[in-house]
């Protein structure tokens, strides 16, 4: 039993040391690439650099008709910033009239701006001032090169409505001029040679392959339901976000090794075991925020470090518990019993009304908020089993390994 033990405990040690490394500096083995946690967790606009933007919408709608509006505004948004390839984007809604959109990582501020925030209010008007189409009949937006044009055309494939729309217009007015209308500004104005009955056309102008992919990114994005004003708008530069991430990285390292020498100073052999719980609880917490896809923020990174507080806590609590039963009299073994026994409610008390804490700013907070909410959640849950189930695990491998009785190495 006391092989067993050390063996089970020195392969613990191992497989923490060996995952430690992994998310410091990654793993390759063969075609299988493990990156570094820096790398594999999504970082936030405070961290990574980007800009962030809040629109207000400019209606006196109110209840479901709002709830409405805002929804299909926030759609928009994301099928915009999803053409535009940007990764991690954070789009919510912020009070009742107001959507903040946070895109990190983005090069060009100002491109990205115009790109979500037009209204993209694409028309198909014939001479007379009818309009044939619009954009939310159009199913299909891509850039594409013809024959017999030098430069890209927009193609167009509408739905079952703006096909028989279409058709008709076309069919009624050849030799006349439909202008392609966005946004009030005639883009294009070809002329109808014959009718179009397949729901297919080209929009053609001076476009290059950077404008006509955006303008085919717009239309697919569709029309917002709602006129928007930008009431707030901010630009974090790469730099300044990386400064703070490793100023972050380094605060941590300093407060979490200051952490364990204080539990391997006070508590001994229990000291060695938590520092050993808290290891896996930092690794723990961070794979759960890349298996969740979870974005970190800078009040994400301080909600972690406040986590780890409460995992020492908890430990703190029940070593103080461990030491009482010894000075009682009792045995080692029985001491680690009672002394769990004893803390865990005082734990799961102090834990659980923080976790309540947690969800509700979740669920009311925005932004950097919501971030902090998220980290400090999964910290608790985490911190509770780890200080709970892992610890007492522990705890029991050692005393199984029969290497001591003697109290003191137990912080008595």
């Amino acid at each position: 039993m006391k092989l067993k033990n050390a063996i089970v405990f020195i392969l613990i040690i191992a497989v923490v040391g060996m995952a430690g490394f992994t998310a410091l500096n990654g793993l390759q083995i063969g075609e299988m690439t493990i990156k570094p946690m820096q790398e594999a967790i999504n970082q936030g606009l405070d961290l990574k650099g980007g800009v962030y933007v809040v629109y207000e919408a400019e209606t006196d709608e109110t209840g479901r008709e709002l709830d409405q509006i805002i929804n299909q505004t926030i759609e928009v948004f994301r099928r915009r910033v999803d053409a535009m390839g940007l990764t991690e984007p954070s789009i919510v809604r912020e009070g009742d009239y107001r959507i903040r959109v946070e895109l990190p990582g983005v090069e060009n501020a100002q491109e990205a701006l115009d790109m979500i925030g037009k209204t993209a209010q694409l028309q198909f008007i014939t001479q007379d001032g009818e309009t044939v189409v619009t954009g939310t009949n159009v199913r299909k937006a891509e850039a594409t090169f013809v024959d017999g044009q030098g430069s890209p055309v927009v193609s167009l494939e509408f739905d079952g409505e703006g096909t028989k729309n279409f058709a008709d217009a076309t069919a009624a007015h050849i030799g006349e001029p439909i202008f392609i209308v966005l946004d009030d500004e005639i883009i294009s104005a070809p002329v109808v040679e014959n009718a179009i009955p397949n729901g297919n056309a080209f929009i053609s102008g001076n476009f290059t392959v950077e404008s006509a992919s955006q303008l085919a990114a717009l239309i697919r994005g569709g029309a917002l339901p709602v006129n928007l004003k930008e009431v707030q708008t901010s630009t974090i530069t790469a730099t300044l976000g990386v400064n703070a991430l490793e100023r972050s990285i380094t605060a941590a390292t300093i407060g979490f090794v200051l952490v364990l020498l204080f539990m391997l100073f006070f508590y001994r052999v229990p000291g060695f075991v938590a520092n050993i719980a808290l290891a896996i609880y930092v690794l723990l917490v961070l794979g759960i925020f890349v298996a969740l896809n979870a974005t970190l923020t800078l009040p994400g990174i301080a909600a972690l470090i406040l986590s780890v507080g409460m995992a020492v806590d908890a430990n703190v609590i029940i070593f103080e518990r461990i030491k009482e039963e010894l000075r009682a009299g009792k045995t080692i073994r029985s001491a680690i019993d009672a002394g769990f026994k004893r803390a865990t409610r005082a734990i799961l008390d102090s834990n659980i009304t923080t976790l309540i804490a947690g969800v509700v700013l979740y669920q009311f907070g925005t932004g950097p908020i919501r971030g902090f909410a998220l980290t400090l959640i999964i910290g608790i849950v985490v911190s509770m089993f780890t200080a709970i189930i892992i610890t007492k695990f522990l705890l029991k491998l050692v005393v199984g390994m029969d290497l001591t009785k003697n109290s003191k190495l137990f912080g008595a």
